[in-house]
C-alpha cells in the first residue's frame, strides 16, 4: 500500500509529545549544540533568550523521536486492520526549517505531520518520494518549529 493511498493530501496527525526538561536540554546541549543559551542557566539569563532554551536541534531531534514511535504504532495499526503498510526508507532530504520560537525549560511540545504529495520517482519507478509538511505547538498551542521533509517510499 502506498501513502497516496493512505493519506490524503492535507491530512494532519499528531505523532505525540515531548518534554523539554532542564535535564534533557543540558544533555543534549553539552553534545551537540554547546552554546551557553542551551549549556547554562545562569548565563542565559544574560542572553536575548532570557533563560535557558532548548538547541533547535533538539527539538528537530525530538520530533524525529515522536514521529518514529507514531509510525511504528501505524504500522502495526495497518497490518492489525489486514493491510500492508508503506515500506517507508530514508529522507533524502528536507527544507525551510524554521525555528519559530524558543523552547524553554518544561515546556512540553506536540508534534504533528501532514501529508503533502507523494509521485513515482522517474529514474526509479518502483520507488515513490513523499512530501511531509513536520510541525511542533508548545502547551500554548504556539509554533515553535516547521520544516518540510521528504521521505523515500520502496517496494
Amino acid at each position: 500500500m502506498r501513502m497516496t493511498e493512505l493519506y490524503a493530501v492535507g491530512e494532519k496527525s499528531e505523532i505525540g509529545t515531548y518534554v523539554f526538561t532542564e535535564e534533557k536540554i543540558l544533555n543534549f546541549a553539552r553534545k551537540y549544540d554547546p552554546q551557553r543559551f542551551h549549556t547554562d542557566k545562569d548565563a542565559a539569563r544574560d542572553t536575548m533568550f532570557g533563560g535557558l532554551c532548548a538547541s533547535g536541534w533538539h527539538t528537530t531531534a525530538a520530533w524525529m523521536q515522536c514521529f518514529l514511535k507514531y509510525w511504528m504504532a501505524e504500522i502495526s495499526r495497518l497490518k492489525s486492520e489486514g493491510l500492508e503498510p508503506p515500506n517507508l526508507g530514508p529522507s533524502p532530504g528536507f527544507q525551510k526549517l524554521q525555528w519559530l520560537k524558543p523552547v524553554f525549560v518544561d515546556e512540553t511540545i506536540s508534534y504533528s505531520v501532514t501529508f503533502l504529495s507523494g509521485r513515482p520517482l522517474a529514474s526509479r519507478p518502483s520507488w515513490h518520494v513523499n512530501s511531509i509538511l513536520c510541525e511542533g505547538v508548545n502547551q500554548d498551542g504556539i509554533p515553535v518549529i516547521r520544516f518540510e521533509s521528504s521521505v523515500l517510499e520502496f517496494e
